[in-house]
């Protein structure tokens, strides 16, 4: 025992959890860093709209096939293998972005980019958990979003702030951010395995699932999903271009605050909904995602930007609500050897959101401007959210009748 009455085991898990915890949130920083660099790149590669939506969307496959192919390799490996491997990742992301020449370069950052945060969704999550000393297990799940969020949030911040005031705008970033990796490196090398190895390690391929006893919660849930990362992906891959064509700000640093206030109102929204009465967080969260998404929607109608930023922290936090009453309650509903198949299918389906429509965008901006675009994509969210609202009153109302 040491002077302060602390053993030297509780301050190892205490270095350790901290050390995942941060690996966690260096790493999903690493995956919004691009979002307010991508005019630079728009000028120095004379990229139109819709190409820079597809580099954007290129993150999403990299995302649902590290889900889907090693979403349960941490529980045969352990959980430092595949946080190393998904850390690996992320720098190798920052090389290629550090050389980036072109086309080619940009989506295979961005695919490599995504790996890392596909391997560290899963893991990292689970990790963070396992890993909390006594005194923060009861908050550890949200310890493990609020990295998750958070780091999604701070990542364009980052990228603005060094792309509009220091040297290398385009670069510095990458660079930055491998100084980080190496940080979080060391600090899941001084975390404890939490999984004890089988002896015969069986690496199987996360299969997609949802049983027919629990569509009726599924779906209401997953098109508030849809809903609300949709809306991740519209602030992360075409904030720049609606900041700085509609509503008249290019500074790089105010684009990154506007993109990253979205992921931490979601964090808070994540943690509000826990003090919710169970029945009412899922309906709220899609009542606070339509309000929002309207707002946005206004805010790019009128020019106004801080209608716009308004809107953006409406729509964060009811995406907030909604994404984890939803994923509770399919988790909750769902036989307990099916869980992990069901999970794995709800957060494909997210990704494909965060991914498709924003290629739309890019599409759709062609031929009726940037601003009806960003209009109509709000009325949309809008829309599906109300849509996610009737199906669960049309499920509750079944189960009534049951």
């Amino acid at each position: 025992m040491s002077p302060t009455g602390i053993s030297s085991s509780d301050s190892t898990t205490r270095l350790g959890f901290a050390g995942v915890v941060f690996a966690f949130l260096v790493t999903m920083l690493g995956t919004t860093l691009p979002t307010p660099l991508y005019p630079g790149y728009q000028s120095a590669f004379g990229f139109s709209q819709l190409v820079i939506t597809v580099i954007f969307a290129a993150y999403a496959v990299g995302v649902i096939a590290a889900l889907l192919i090693t979403g349960r390799w941490s529980d045969q490996l352990g959980r430092r293998p595949l946080l190393f491997a998904g850390l690996a990742a992320a720098a190798l992301s920052d090389v290629v972005f550090l050389a980036a020449d072109g086309l080619s370069t940009l989506l295979a950052g961005r695919v490599l980019s995504g790996i890392s945060a596909g391997i560290f969704t899963g893991t990292a999550t689970v990790a963070v958990v396992e890993s909390a000393p006594e005194t923060w297990k009861r908050a550890s799940t949200f310890v493990a979003t609020a990295a998750n969020m958070g780091g999604l949030g701070l990542g364009p911040v980052v990228a603005g702030a060094l792309g509009e005031y220091a040297v290398w705008p385009l670069h510095l970033a990458y660079a930055v951010h491998l100084g980080l990796l190496a940080i979080a490196v060391l600090g899941v090398a001084v975390a404890t395995e939490t999984v004890t190895r089988p002896p015969r390690v069986r690496l199987r391929i996360q299969r997609l699932k949802v049983p027919a006893e629990v569509r009726g919660v599924f779906v209401p849930a997953v098109i508030a999903g849809f809903a609300g990362f949709a809306v991740l992906g519209f602030f992360t891959a075409t904030a720049p271009a609606f900041m700085s064509q509609v509503l008249g700000h290019s500074n790089l640093l105010a684009i990154g605050l506007v993109a990253g206030c979205v992921f931490f109102a979601s964090t808070l929204g994540q943690l509000v909904q826990g003090r919710l009465p169970e029945a009412h967080r899922l309906p709220l969260g899609c009542a606070v995602v339509i309000v929002g998404a309207l707002t946005v929607g206004a805010g790019l109608a009128l020019a106004t930007l801080w209608v716009f930023l308004l809107g953006a922290l409406i729509v964060g936090l009811g995406q907030g609500i909604a994404f984890r009453a939803g994923l509770g309650a399919v988790a909750a509903a769902c036989p307990l050897n099916q869980r992990g198949a069901v999970t794995s299918t709800f957060f494909v389906i997210a990704y494909v959101a965060i991914s498709i429509p924003v290629v739309g965008i890019g599409l759709v901006a062609r031929l009726v401007g940037l601003q009806a675009t960003g209009v109509g994509f709000a009325i949309g969210v809008a829309a599906l959210a109300g849509a996610a609202l009737v199906s669960l009153q049309r499920q509750r109302a079944a189960t009534a009748v049951r």
